[in-house]
């Protein structure tokens, strides 16, 4: 067999990304399979060279080694945006000009457009720009569970329900993983609070682990073959998350196979030897505790560093578990950084921005529309009154991690002026928050009645107010490392709505955020749009949606309880949210989301799967193949469906199963398939969607597996969690 002996450079810091065959390792044998590889490095390697490579040289980088051609491995922060080029150690701007990339819409939007295509063509552009920007790592998807509307962190999210997140994992993590990109699904796992984050133990029945915290990371590593998973900052059992025996060791890396690598949180480790026996890869952000603070250039007193290294000399912890580490960090290598065949990337183009377009008018869910209030043609009215901070307010920036230094970023305001022209437009603040901030409050700098006062000047004259208002991401709103503290709008919301109700009822309301939000002037508003951070192309996405060019069809991914209350997490007290300091239990279970509120009884103000649209469908009855299945089989499901209106628009067509007799308890029902059908006006279609029977199964904790009983299923066909058209049983038997 025949060996190619190549010289390599050794400014391996400057290791060409786009490497052709000329610029591959030493001793290299094309015919070598990656594994193959992989153990001739792992082979030639001193200690010092493989502890190099299992924690950080810098913020966002690992050491390869330079000795073997191995290039360092470049991380980035997503999971909606690459992230600005920061300082090698430090968290301030390295002051780039050219490191301005596309704000995609953030995770919640994309959850809303229940599209798994268009997850793909997300996971794609996104990782088209990383590819460009030389990145090996990109750090998304995010995918913890809505477990209740507190969490700050809640707009990088995918939503409240499992199978949802299962998904549009996969199809995101393949578009990203085309570039020769890996994607790092993160936060492994329970994560579901910012609050107490570093540090709170989660206490979880096997069956709410199994059945709702689990299947999206699961989805991602076996459908999706994500190359990289993130591990959280949290406790589950008494031992951090990051290197957790029973998380990663059983679960990830014993029964789901992963071969890829597990990274760190910065600054999520915590222990050598548990990093070293508990399956931690790569450790990141120890000493900057993953924001300002520690010592500077820390790197060799890691965790996973010299303390590591002289544990392996003193016979302490065996080598053979750093080989494994090595392992799959040079996996990642070959699968990244050392494929000859990697794509080169485009970096903010109008593929990109077409991408997140489609996204933002696909996500924007329309939930209530009194009177055909929305869409608001171009020459209906003369003189519309915007108001709102956040119709002007830039939302890429702040959140914390996922903040984003966009090219373009297009605000609500400046697209409808672009939309209806600037003489039909007035526009005036209303309202006012505080500077962006990242882990304090920050005070208002504007004069609260001086803005409302304005407002309510303005309205009296207006032919129609558009109210923008809901959450930003400010501390305690949507951001990360602080939860939120009210269910309300801030900021005097509430009290300006009302106050511009009573002056004038032609007022539609466009709330931007990544939470539900309380809605106590529900009845007394004609029209309510649920938007997001949209990314670069708000105002364009906004204005077509509010105009009609585009048709909403989005989703809602959670439930938006009446009150916090309502929700099952906090309607069990405080152990369960948000813990006493140091251990929380999720004492609502497997009832996250629309399972409490449909189990229990508990109405929400708008359910799981919500949404309307400017086009009338009408849905037949659901029919199957067959009335009995074994628990190998797959059903198959016919539902009609016909656009009774003169608007082209798309339906999501939404199947629940609910168990006759189950053995254990079960939710009344549960999400299990769904697809969103096109359908041009006056059209009609049948759509058919596969059900696998072995997906209606429940997680049996006492026998440690899955399970479909023998049993009547009923299952339904509707347009959201609570709107059911119809229904039909079958059986399931051995």
């Amino acid at each position: 067999m025949k060996t190619t002996l190549i010289f390599v450079p050794l400014l391996l810091l400057n290791y060409p990304i786009n490497a052709q065959k000329k610029d591959l390792p030493i001793y290299l044998d094309d015919s070598k399979s990656i594994e193959n590889r992989v153990e001739d490095a792992l082979s030639k390697m001193t200690l010092q060279e493989k502890i190099d490579m299992v924690h950080a040289q810098s913020n966002f980088s690992t050491r390869g080694v330079p000795s073997l051609g191995i290039p360092e491995i470049m991380m980035t922060d997503g999971p909606h945006g690459i992230n600005k080029e920061l300082e090698w150690n430090g968290w301030a701007s390295a002051g780039w000009t050219n490191d301005a990339s596309t704000a995609f819409p953030a995770m919640t939007c994309l959850a809303a457009t229940f599209n798994p295509d268009l997850a793909y063509q997300f996971g794609q552009a996104i990782g088209q720009e990383a590819r460009y920007r030389k990145k090996d790592v990109l750090l998304g998807p995010a995918l913890n569970i809505f477990r209740t509307p507190a969490n700050g962190r809640n707009f990088e999210y995918m939503g409240e329900d499992p199978f949802l997140v299962s998904q549009l994992v996969p199809q995101y993590v393949k578009g990203v993983q085309e570039n020769g990109v890996a994607a790092c699904i993160k936060h492994f796992a329970l994560n579901n609070q910012e609050i107490w984050r570093g540090h709170i133990d989660v206490e979880v029945s096997d069956r709410a682990l199994y059945e709702i915290y689990l299947p999206g990371f699961k989805a991602g590593v076996i459908e999706g073959k994500a190359w990289a998973v993130m591990g959280s900052y949290n406790k589950y059992r008494g031992q951090y998350c990051t290197h957790n025996d029973r998380l990663v060791n059983q679960i990830l890396k014993g029964e789901w196979n992963f071969d890829g690598a597990l990274i760190s949180d910065w600054g999520s480790t915590h222990n050598t030897e548990e990093a070293a026996f508990n399956g931690l890869d790569i450790e990141m952000g120890t000493y900057t505790d993953g924001l300002t603070g520690g010592e500077k250039l820390a790197f060799n007193r890691y965790y996973m560093a010299d303390p590591y290294k002289n544990k392996i000399i003193n016979g302490q912890i065996p080598e053979s578990t750093l080989d494994e580490k090595v392992r799959r960090v040079l996996r990642l290598n070959y699968r990244t950084n050392m494929d000859r065949n990697r794509p080169f990337g485009s970096f903010v183009s109008s593929r990109q921005s077409e991408v997140a377009r489609k996204v933002a008018e696909e996500g924007i869910v329309l939930i209530k529309n009194d009177k055909k209030f929305f869409p608001i043609s171009i020459d209906r009215y003369n003189k519309i009154v915007v108001i709102g901070e956040n119709a002007t307010r830039k939302l890429c920036t702040g959140g914390g991690s996922s903040n984003v230094k966009v090219s373009k970023e297009e605000t609500p305001l400046e697209g409808l002026i672009n939309k209806y022209g600037a003489d039909k437009i007035h526009y005036t603040m209303g309202y006012g928050s505080g500077p962006t901030s990242y882990g304090f409050a920050t005070e208002s700098p504007y004069n609260a009645d001086s803005l409302k006062n304005e407002a309510l000047k303005l309205a009296k004259g207006a032919d129609v107010i558009l109210f923008f208002g809901g959450l930003n991401k400010n501390y305690n709103q949507d951001c990360e490392s602080g939860d939120r503290l009210s269910y309300d709008l801030p900021f005097g919301q509430n009290e300006l709505i009302n106050e511009l109700l009573e002056i004038n009822k032609n007022l539609g309301l466009i709330l931007i955020s990544g939470n539900a939000v309380a809605m106590p002037w529900l009845n007394k508003v004609p029209a309510i749009i649920q938007s997001w951070y949209l990314g670069s192309e708000t105002g364009s996405a906004t204005a077509n949606i509010i105009s009609g060019s585009a048709n909403p069809s989005g989703k809602l991914p959670f439930s938006i309880p009446v009150r916090w209350e309502d929700n099952g997490a906090i309607a069990c007290g405080t152990l369960s949210y948000p813990g006493d300091s140091v251990r929380q239990v999720y004492m609502e279970d497997i009832l996250v989301g629309y399972r409490w509120h449909d189990t229990k009884k508990i109405p929400a103000l708008f359910p799981f799967g919500y949404g309307l649209s400017y086009s009338t469908f009408q849905l037949g009855k659901i029919s199957t193949d067959k009335k009995e299945y074994a628990k190998d089989d797959v059903i198959k499901i016919s539902v009609p469906i016909t656009n009774k209106s003169d608007v082209d628009g798309a339906e999501v067509i939404q199947i629940y199963i609910s168990q006759s007799k189950p053995s254990l308890p079960r939710p009344v029902k549960e999400l299990k398939a769904f697809k969103k059908v096109d359908l041009k006006a006056g059209d009609n279609n049948m759509v058919e969607l596969e059900l696998p029977v072995s997906s209606m199964a429940f997680y049996n904790d006492q026998k440690h597996q899955w399970e479909v009983e023998n049993d009547k299923f009923t299952i339904h066909c509707g347009t959201s969690s609570t709107d059911l058209k119809s229904s039909c049983i079958i059986r399931v038997k051995d």
